[in-house]
């Protein structure tokens, strides 16, 4: 007889099954037969979040390009047309700092020495080796883009949209050359701004050195103030201190002068409050170095003074710390800015020139001590801020930086932020939190390989803002002809007319905050504002030859803008998330998005970040080899978002066990199947079989339509996890009631069975493609052979109508099975084992029900009606119940004690005058002698334990029958092949069972052999 389905082996073996099917897909155009599909369908917009190319892909990347593929495909089911175009973060520091390790560079100087030119060429040679290395893995992970037509950050077009950007808001008077102190990295000589730093990994623990130090009273002899530091490297950039004007001073014997809250157990020989310290005046540590020379040091009133720790008196160094600056700006004092864009001192601090800020820290501190200054020396483990691109530790340096001013965008962007649905919901408040709180962006880096600030400030006070590469051509005056791309060093050489004097400019040297880069794609991805279509209008500069990605026309953008959906991890909130919005808001006045999902960190099993010096870190490459695409996926989709995932391969073996049941479910179907020439029918497909269903088909069909309706919602509302959770249950139903429930049907060759399971099963890989495809693509082409040709191209599954009723009746027989299962587990006694009776109370149970039932537990008799074999002991639920009953709470207590209630029916008892609800009390019911009982939620059941020869005779008879079906699959017989069986003499009396061994075994004869210490089975 011809096999409709392929054989399956026992497990899957999934990394060569995944290998199989994207070669089909490619073969067949799979991917590029769904756009076509969905061509003159409804549009869904998603933009996608540009990966950083500097890298292969990683697991923790994977998780973000799996959930973007997951709905991308779901929407394609739903006969949406999508873009699918792809995005690559070029340009910045992570760049950079990479091309400096591979080129053996550590310094800014050491590139310049190298030739911007030929840094510019290995950044651009870079990015190219990692996008395709992680268009590869993509690829591999089965994540379906427009590849090819990919966006690149640095290419001209991207840039062009910045300098628009940039040119709107220097009209909107928003954008100013700011003098502040700011967070600075020493290592890649440049200031970060504030939303870099709440990136994930930021602020480490460390043990910083903590120094207290004398400052010389000028005016009260052989007085001191003493403060405490653990940045020594900033005291010789001291020019005040910092005192709380309520709190009390006090002066010890030996004349220094501390916070008395600091060292309540001292004694004082005098005692000042704050604001008569304010105005004394000290000599500064390092006043005998040139660059402190002519500083006055004096005593300010500072409410941020901490009394927590430290002395209470808190050295102000303005040009090395934010706070102190601003402190510093309020009293008029005077700022030392100590060392340069490398962290090393200036040569105007005398013996500390050219030392770092850290190798200072022992040399201040020894010289601190030579001079009687210092106190007392150690260490302050403290969490600090370091480089996110480099992980050098930051210092604050005062510089003159380029900044958008936020004030007046700060409401617009709160608006705008109130028409987002953020999934999960509080992520939305995180976001408004941000923007409340958020300081105005510093947008310049002084870097090489980074968006060129389009910045031309002239003598005679103008600045000129160049809006587009057009500007640039008309304007330029020297040096346009040599341009080759809108990068460094090009760019520099080109000069422009001043539009105020006519004067020759030369552009500012600083480059962008890559953040720039890729909020403002929403506009740079669409043609915003472009007047007409672009063939190849997104490969320009830097990404010729690298995408064929067309520039749009406005149209275009009105029809694609804003994203319907974004997403990316929680941290982008406050970085990509943040300067979308700020960028849309302030070229549209609206959000760029309207729905977005996040998610959070993803660790190793044991719940630590994943860093290869640890020997923890999981690269994709590894994981596709030893879990597969599909696997990971799953993992990734259990996960709640708003939790950490553990990722690892011990957690993966538990999803490939999970998978593993609808496998089996599968291969059940097809090896029934292909023994009765079971031929499915596509009318069958959305809403079963039109046939003379059984109950339980009936059941599954609902179920089927069930499954469907939930998985809809779940993936209507973002939530894989919710996805994930019905399809286990739905397969669990499938296998562990459906299939077992009608097993001997099968046997039997029930068509109308097969017809239904077939439904069942095809429904539910239709319903799980998104998440694991390559599995979902491998089972519909075996089960579904005069179908649509992909999974991809049959559409999502009907949502129809489903009984209730009926499902609440099997969910309600499946309970009471499974506190039978826990009641037989209690009492030691295996399903194999037969018993006399079932007592089922608090559960309503039809006599088709109570026979499923019967045999699903094997018992002979099941009984509805009161459990009177228990012992019932109730308590009271502590955390719910004592703040309802406050002090009533005691006598209740003693009454339940005492057994003095009325049970009530849903779960529900009534004592001392107050009903309780199941919540409220916590029922513990124990078997008396004889039975065994479990109970949950207002059911119970109570097995009668007792054992007489005939059932224990059934129980052997079936421990044989497992046996030598066993013996059947060790052997690789066939389903349909009979066999012979040879009994030990010892088990002849299991023949008074025959004919039900051989029904269950396939056997044609069964002999018993005096010599044979175990069954044995041959081939008929």
């Amino acid at each position: 007889m011809e096999q409709v389905f392929a054989p399956l082996p026992p497990v899957p073996d999934h990394p060569r099954l995944e290998e199989e099917i994207l070669q089909w897909w490619e073969d067949e155009q799979v991917f590029q037969q769904l756009r076509d599909l969905n061509r003159s369908g409804p549009k869904w917009s998603f933009i996608d979040g540009p990966v950083t190319a500097n890298k292969t892909l990683g697991v923790h990347t994977a998780w973000g390009r799996t959930l973007k593929d997951v709905f991308q495909r779901y929407k394609a089911l739903r006969g949406f047309d999508q873009r699918y175009q792809n995005g690559f973060d070029c340009q910045g520091l992570w760049i950079e700092v990479g091309v400096e390790r591979q080129l053996g560079l550590n310094s800014k100087h050491e590139i310049e020495e190298y030739g911007l030119e030929k840094f510019a060429a290995k950044c651009r040679e870079v990015v190219a080796q990692s996008a395709a290395e992680l268009t590869r893995g993509c690829r591999r992970l089965g994540q379906w883009m427009d590849w090819g037509n990919d966006y690149y950050t640095f290419c001209d077009t991207n840039i062009e949209y910045i300098w628009r950007f940039l040119k709107v808001v220097d009209e909107k008077g928003w954008l100013f050359l700011g003098h502040r102190s700011t967070e600075w990295c020493p290592r890649c000589g440049t200031s970060l701004s504030q939303h870099e730093l709440t990136q994930a990994g930021v602020y480490q623990d460390r043990a910083d050195p903590s120094l207290f130090v004398r400052f010389p009273l000028l005016d009260r002899e052989r007085e001191y103030l003493v403060v405490w530091t653990t940045t020594p490297w900033t005291l010789p950039a001291n020019v005040a201190a910092a005192v709380d004007s309520e709190a009390q001073y006090g002066r010890r014997e030996n004349g220094e002068w501390v916070a008395v809250a600091r060292y309540p157990d001292d004694t004082f020989d005098q005692v000042l409050r704050g604001e008569q310290l304010v105005g004394w005046r000290y000599r500064g540590p390092y006043d005998h170095l040139p660059a402190a020379q002519g500083i006055e040091h004096r005593v300010v009133a500072w409410d941020e003074v901490s009394l927590e720790e430290g002395t209470g008196i808190v050295h102000i160094a303005p040009g090395a710390g934010q706070e102190d600056f601003d402190l510093g700006r309020r009293e008029g004092l005077p700022v030392l800015t100590p060392v340069d864009e490398a962290g090393r001192f200036y040569e105007d601090y005398g013996w500390l020139h050219g030392t770092s800020t850290g190798d200072a820290a022992d040399q201040i501190a020894g010289d601190l001590r030579e001079r009687a200054l210092l106190v007392e020396a150690g260490l302050y483990e403290h969490r600090y801020p370091h480089c996110w691109r480099c992980d050098t530790p930051l210092i604050w340096r005062v510089a003159d930086d380029w900044f958008i001013g936020v004030e007046e965008v700060r409401q617009p962007l709160l608006d705008a932020n109130a028409t987002v649905e953020w999934t999960p919901p509080q992520y939305g408040k995180r976001m408004d939190d941000w923007l409340r709180n958020m300081d105005d962006w510093n947008i310049s880096r002084r870097r090489f390989y980074g968006l060129p600030l389009p910045f031309y400030p002239c003598s005679c006070g103008q600045l000129n803002v160049i809006g587009s590469k057009a500007e640039l051509e008309e304007r330029a005056v020297e040096g346009i002809e040599q341009l080759e791309e809108l990068h460094r060093p090009w760019i520099d050489r080109v000069l422009i007319r001043c539009e105020s004097c006519s004067e020759p400019v030369k552009r500012v040297t600083e480059v962008g905050d890559v953040w720039l880069d890729a909020g403002i794609v929403p506009f740079s991805t669409l043609g915003w504002q472009n007047p007409e279509w672009i063939e190849g209008g997104y490969a320009t500069g830097a990404s010729r030859e690298l995408s064929n990605a067309d520039l749009p026309d406005h149209a275009y953008w009105e029809e694609w803008f804003p994203a319907d959906w974004v997403s990316e991890m929680r941290e982008q909130i406050r970085l990509w998330f943040y300067s979308l919005m700020f960028m849309s808001v302030a070229l549209t006045g609206k959000a760029p998005y309207r729905q977005v999902l996040t998610f959070e960190k993803l660790l190793d099993v044991e719940g630590r970040e994943m860093h290869g010096s640890w020997g923890n870190l999981i690269e994709a490459e590894e994981a596709f080899q030893r879990m597969g695409a599909d696997v990971m996926r799953w993992l990734y989709c259990q996960q709640p978002p708003t939790q950490n995932i553990r990722f690892g391969f011990a957690p993966a073996n538990e999803v490939k066990r999970r998978l593993l049941r609808l496998w089996n479910s599968v291969k059940f179907l097809v090896d029934h199947g292909n023994i009765e020439g079971f031929r499915p029918r596509l009318e069958d497909l959305e809403d079963g079989p039109d046939a003379e269903l059984q109950p339980l088909d009936r059941w599954l069909v609902a179920r089927t339509a069930q499954l469907v309706a939930d998985a809809s919602r779940a993936y209507e509302s973002f939530l894989t996890i919710e996805v994930v959770r019905s399809f286990d249950e739905f397969v669990d139903d499938v296998s562990n009631w459906y299939i077992r429930r009608s097993r001997r049907r099968f046997w039997d060759g029930d068509e109308v069975a097969l017809r239904t399971l077939w439904h069942a099963l095809v429904q539910g890989v239709r319903v799980i493609a998104p998440v694991m495809p390559f599995l979902a693509e491998h089972l519909w082409r075996n089960l579904v052979p005069n179908g649509a040709q992909s999974v991809f191209l049959a559409g999502w599954p009907e949502e129809g109508e489903h009984d209730e009723g009926l499902l609440r009746e099997i969910a309600e027989t499946r309970r009471v099975a499974r506190l039978g299962h826990i009641a037989r587990q209690s009492a030691g006694l295996k399903v194999r084992q037969p018993l006399r009776r079932l007592v089922v109370e608090g559960a309503r149970l039809s006599d088709e029900h109570a026979a499923e039932i019967r045999d699903e537990l094997r018992v002979k008799e099941v009984e509805l009606g009161p459990v009177e074999a228990t012992q019932l002991r109730v308590k009271p639920n502590l955390p719910v119940l004592g703040p309802k009953l406050g002090k009533e709470l005691d006598a209740v207590r003693n009454a339940l004690e005492a057994g003095e209630f009325e049970e009530l029916d849903g779960g529900r008892f009534r004592v001392g005058g107050h009903e309780l609800g199941p919540d409220e009390i916590l029922v513990e019911r124990t078997g008396k002698e004889g039975w065994a009982v479990a109970s949950s939620d207002g059911v119970t059941v109570a097995l009668d334990t007792t054992l007489d020869a005939e059932l224990e005779l059934e129980a052997l008879v079936l421990d044989l029958i497992h046996r030598i079906n066993a013996m059947r699959k060790e052997q690789g017989l066939e389903l349909t092949d009979r066999i012979r069986i040879t009994l030990p003499a010892a088990q002849k009396d299991l023949l008074q069972h025959e004919d039900w061994i051989k029904q269950e075994t396939l056997a044609v004869e069964i002999k018993t052999d005096g010599g044979s210490a175990e069954p044995q089975i041959a081939k008929a």
